[in-house]
């Protein structure tokens, strides 16, 4: 036991050091166990395993002795943008592959008392595009990461009804890069009013923001068996306002970088608050089904601001005259942008089958409708309504250690932008890739 548990804590550093996150659902993952996956996400009436921690702390309760459960989503995304002014060019987003992992540990205190922690990483994106792609002043690349430390307790009120809560510690980061225009040269002219300047031609610099931000939220859930061979439950995850706050760098800022000096800029995301119910039955000991609703509340997404100091100003000429027409700007500041999300509802249905004492086999599907208005869909982040389904299996290799596989498929609706800024067609899809390794004592 003892080496295992040295295997696991290296396992765990390995994993959690890393994980990346990509774009799904908006900005947020739920596949954080391949078992639930492969169910399409329809697990909260059940939470039969340690990912319970995850999906409804109550499942814990009902769960024996002391469990272990590892694994990753390997996700494939690719979009393809259309952009609608100018020439229309066809714009492929970078290929990447993202791994967010997943890491429970639960324990049996007494019978019906159960203790756990996991770490899982439920927000995230991930965009990338060449830098001299036609929307660089708007995202060339973003990425979000999130991990959730969450401590968690369980405990059986009666034979059929228990209820859990969860603590989690929220660690972020977040990378955004994009151009902005600037002059190639300015030119210093010495007026009676002092010294202005003549901006050169046009050209692009860059702005790059690298911040981190920590916070906290909990989590809670209940199951109610109200008679053998259905399960009812429900669970709660509260809103967490990340305040990203890091070195906002401009760089080739050439003729005007002295009015770029950067400083420490902030940006706020919410990770907002889920709400999930479901329903579980048996219709055979070997066959059982269940369907999920889940309630999102992305309107909490309503700005994006990206808070930087105030530059110093300049007195730019922009007319010669005469006498020459002098303008004094500061070309660095805060800005924001409306983003005025919906809340989001998702439709989960999953059915597992006992092939034999060893193979469990399972086929899921969901039904995700964006919280993204279409005048706000921009390339940093583009969404669209989405069906996934999924496949997968469970082994039991021996009597303690179980393996689960899944298949993902992310089909996103084609949709067109009406973003003023930037109105384009976007075509996405993904690919999700699944693994946990269990073992219980």
């Amino acid at each position: 036991m003892k080496r295992f548990m040295l295997q696991f804590a290296a396992m765990f550093l390995i994993v959690a050091l890393t994980g990346s996150v990509a774009i799904a659902g908006g900005y947020q993952l739920n596949e954080h166990g391949a078992r639930a996956t492969a169910l399409g996400g329809a697990f909260v009436a059940r939470s039969t395993d340690a990912s319970a921690i995850y999906f409804n702390p109550a499942g814990l309760a009902f769960q024996k002795g002391m469990h272990f459960l590892v694994g990753a989503s390997f996700i494939l995304p690719s979009t393809t943008v259309l952009n609608k002014t100018g020439v229309p060019t066809e714009t492929k987003m970078e290929s990447q592959i993202f791994y967010p992992p997943n890491i429970y540990g639960t324990y049996e205190i007494s019978d019906g008392l159960v203790a756990g922690i996991g770490v899982f990483t439920p927000f995230g994106l991930g965009s990338k595009y060449a830098s001299n792609w036609v929307g660089r002043q708007l995202s060339v690349e973003t990425d979000l990461k999130t991990f959730f430390i969450t401590p968690t307790i369980s405990y059986k009120l009666m034979d059929n009804l228990s209820v859990g809560v969860g603590f989690s510690y929220i660690i972020g980061s977040v990378t955004l890069n994009r151009k902005v225009p600037t002059r190639a040269t300015v030119t210093a002219v010495t007026l009676p009013s002092g010294t202005a300047y003549i901006p050169g031609a046009g050209s692009e610099g860059e702005i790059g923001l690298d911040g981190s931000a920590t916070n906290f939220c909990f989590s809670a859930g209940f199951i109610f068996k109200p008679f053998e061979g259905l399960s009812l439950g429900g669970s709660f995850r509260s809103e967490a306002k990340m305040e990203f706050e890091g070195d906002a760098v401009f760089t080739n800022m050439q003729g005007l970088q002295p009015w770029f000096p950067g400083g420490t800029g902030k940006a706020t995301l919410p990770m907002p608050m889920n709400i999930q119910v479901g329903a579980a039955y048996d219709v055979t000991k070997d066959l059982n089904v269940e369907v999920d609703f889940q309630y999102v509340g992305w309107s909490a997404y309503d700005k994006l601001t990206l808070d930087i100091p105030v530059g110093p100003p300049v007195n730019l000429i922009v007319a010669a005259g005469p006498p020459p027409v002098v303008v004094t700007q500061v070309l660095q500041g805060p800005s924001s942008e409306d983003k005025l999300w919906e809340d989001g509802m998702l439709f989960r249905a999953g059915v597992e089958y006992l092939f034999d004492d060893q193979l469990t086999l399972r086929v899921g599907g969901l039904l995700d409708y964006t919280p993204q208005p279409t005048d706000k869909m921009e390339p940093m982040l583009p969404d669209a309504n989405r069906v996934d389904l999924s496949v997968g299996a469970g082994y039991k290799v021996s009597s303690n250690m179980t393996v689960d596989l899944v298949y993902m498929a992310v089909l996103f609706d084609e949709r067109n932008s009406t973003y003023t800024k930037f109105p384009a067609s976007y075509n996405s899809m993904a690919h999700i890739i699944g693994f946990n390794f269990g073992y219980s004592f």
